[in-house]
């Protein structure tokens, strides 16, 4: 349908070019722009592009376009993952473009977990609310408001992704006539201007889109509407409280992050009744009363439908990407302490074995429960996203079946988990209060984050010995040595919560820069960023010690100091596995002048393209003109 629809693939940027090539005479039997906006169907298939596009999920085959959107494949640059090698780099130099003309070319800047300096998707939708008001006046005020909802959804969450990666963009809210050049080179708008419009697209999701759309559970309703207005609300408003210092602006993001909250949690519809590792792995995820949005596979075609995030999970496949020191670190006690102050065996402990036994249940749920040079970075292996069975098979057979590699793999993926909303609201609550909001109660704590710790544990957790975490008591927040001293300490504990339950999902990169903590990627600040897990060599990993891993299998020991074997001091080798290819980042991106780390420029190209039809694009805030 889409190829047949000559204004779905319209772009922004193609408005520049020729349109002679498209036919003049109507089409017959095909649909066409003029034919085809008749009916509610209509509209369903005009939005299905959508869905791929935002609601990535595990992607497909071996991820396409949008690899570096999902878990595993993508996500690669925060703090909490380490590569074997030179660390991911963020952006210091101006690059020579930034655009794309095409609505499924590679739109997605890892390096800031959102879209390209690419407006097609924008203009999909503002065509969409023009055609919904000008052709269909046959729609009921319940159907149009609807669809117009829908739009304005889909509109919003692309303004708010643009905005979060370049500030200042050009707003449109209108279908652009090809001849009107004052339009199309419209300078940048103000970011408030923008977000402001934001603001009111999703106030009108979130009253008009239907509570569900009855035609398929898993289209947009607006529950779907409200939990990403949580996310998306939150970002601008600790945005607006950490970057530009502008407290009443963040008070009106976080305010509606908050009642978005709230409507989801009164509606009592979703809660936490899985445990955590059957959320990622499962092939069928219809039933989850956690999951208010997923993707499916199960029984998607075997060819292109299926996808290889569970393949990086299962115990065969090597990976060079994997959860450092400094997260693990992170990881809160089963009694609710951080591991300087627990007093549970062996907490200060960071072998594997121990590391199981003392953290909060999900850590033995995320990751392989022995060391594992599979792991090459770090012996700490991820097996978050596949079912329990998978690296099970994976080390104890020669074959694996069809399901658990290459690009068929079947499980579903949550893409918007009752759980995010939950942090999302207590975060904001939490963020209000410093603003002279309500102050936090327990009975916040409860709704949020203990009932995230009281998820039920998986049976074979429960055979290892696992316990859940002990609730967060307000009155009793751990004293964290470790805690970031400019945040309050009931704000840090929900930012640990966020992050031991988000882990290599979309979010750490894109909390950082809210946060506006970029300096936490700093490995001279903090060492443990290029550390894994503590390894027994000569014990735990014995064929490792081998001629051929002489200059290249390294420790660090207790005293700090980096070991490399040199093939005769094997007896050394025990210590935080970090292998002498392990480096830091090439660029110093927190000491260089003259650039702004937290937004994106926009490319030479793009400025150029302004230039030469006499119009100004000036370069993003904090990268020169």
């Amino acid at each position: 349908m889409k190829s047949k629809i000559i204004i779905f693939i319209s772009a922004i940027l193609l408005i520049f070019t020729s349109c002679e090539d498209l036919l003049d005479r109507p089409q017959l039997t095909s649909k066409t722009d003029e034919n085809f906006w008749k009916s509610e169907t209509d509209l369903r298939y005009y939005c299905n592009e959508y869905y791929a596009y935002f609601f990535v999920g595990y992607s497909v085959a071996w991820g396409g376009s949008y690899i570096s959107m999902a878990p595993m494949t993508g996500f690669l640059t925060n703090d909490d993952i380490m590569v074997n090698g030179t660390q991911r780099d963020l952006e210091v130099t101006i690059p020579s473009s930034r655009g794309t003309t095409s609505m499924t070319s590679d739109i997605f800047l890892e390096s800031y977990t959102g879209p390209n300096w690419n407006f097609s998707w924008i203009r999909k939708s503002n065509l969409m609310i023009n055609r919904i008001n000008t052709r269909m006046g046959s729609l009921s005020a319940e159907v149009k408001n609807h669809w117009l909802g829908i739009a304005r959804f889909f509109r919003g969450m692309e303004y708010a992704n643009l905005v979060r990666v370049f500030g200042d963009v050009p707003f449109y809210n209108k279908e652009l006539d090809y001849n009107d050049l004052n339009d199309i080179y419209k300078p940048r708008d103000t970011r408030n201007l923008v977000m402001d419009s934001v603001y009111n697209d999703l106030k009108f999701a979130f009253t008009n889109v239907r509570l569900l759309d009855n035609s398929k559970v898993q289209n947009v309703n607006r529950y779907i509407v409200a939990a990403y207005i949580s996310r998306l609300m939150l970002c601008e408003g600790t945005w607006q409280k950490y970057y530009y210092n502008n407290p009443e602006r963040a008070k009106k993001f976080l305010e509606f992050a908050v009642e978005a909250g709230n409507f989801i949690i009164n509606s009592e519809k979703y809660s936490i009744s899985e445990d955590y590792r059957s959320l990622f792995g499962s092939d069928d995820l219809s039933g989850s009363k956690e999951c208010i949005l997923f993707r499916t596979y199960a029984f998607a075609p075997p060819a292109d439908s299926r996808h290889c995030v569970a393949t990086y999970c299962n115990m065969r496949e090597g990976m060079s990407a994997n959860a450092n020191l400094n997260f693990v670190k992170a990881f809160i006690c089963q009694d609710g302490q951080t591991y300087q102050s627990s007093t549970l065996t062996n907490a200060n402990k960071f072998d594997i074995e121990n590391l199981v036994k003392t953290r909060d249940p999900r850590f033995e749920a995320t990751f392989w429960n022995k060391a594992t040079p599979k792991a090459t970075s770090a012996a700490l292996y991820t097996c978050k996203f596949i079912d329990r069975a998978g690296p099970e098979i994976g080390v104890s057979t020669a074959t694996l079946p069809d399901k658990y590699g290459t690009n068929h793999n079947e499980n579903d993926a949550p893409v918007m988990r009752y759980a995010e909303v939950l942090l999302n609201w207590i975060e904001a609550k939490a963020e209000l209060e410093t603003l002279g909001g309500a102050v936090v109660s327990q009975d916040d704590i409860d709704i949020s984050v203990n009932a995230i710790r009281n998820r039920p544990l998986a049976s074979e957790a429960i055979a290892k010995g696992i316990q859940k975490t002990a609730p967060m008591d307000l009155a009793n927040l751990p004293n964290d040595p470790d805690r970031d001293q400019s945040v309050p300490a009931l704000i840090w504990e929900i930012r640990r919560e966020r992050r031991m339950e988000l882990f290599w999902e979309y979010s750490r990169l894109v909390d950082l820069r809210r946060w506006k903590k970029l300096n936490y990627m700093d490995e001279t600040q903090n060492p443990d960023l290029l550390m894994g897990i503590w390894v027994d060599v000569p014990s735990e990993l014995p064929d490792e010690i081998r001629v051929d891993n002489s200059g290249k299998l390294a420790v660090v020991n207790a005293a700090g100091e980096k070991i490399v074997y040199d093939g005769t001091n094997a007896s050394e080798m025990v210590g935080y596995y970090s292998p002498a290819t392990v480096k830091e980042r090439t660029r110093k991106f927190l000491n260089i002048s003259g650039i702004n780390i937290y937004l994106a420029p926009v490319g030479e190209i793009q400025i150029d393209s302004y230039k030469t039809k006499g119009y100004e694009l000036k370069q993003t805030e904090g990268w020169g003109n």
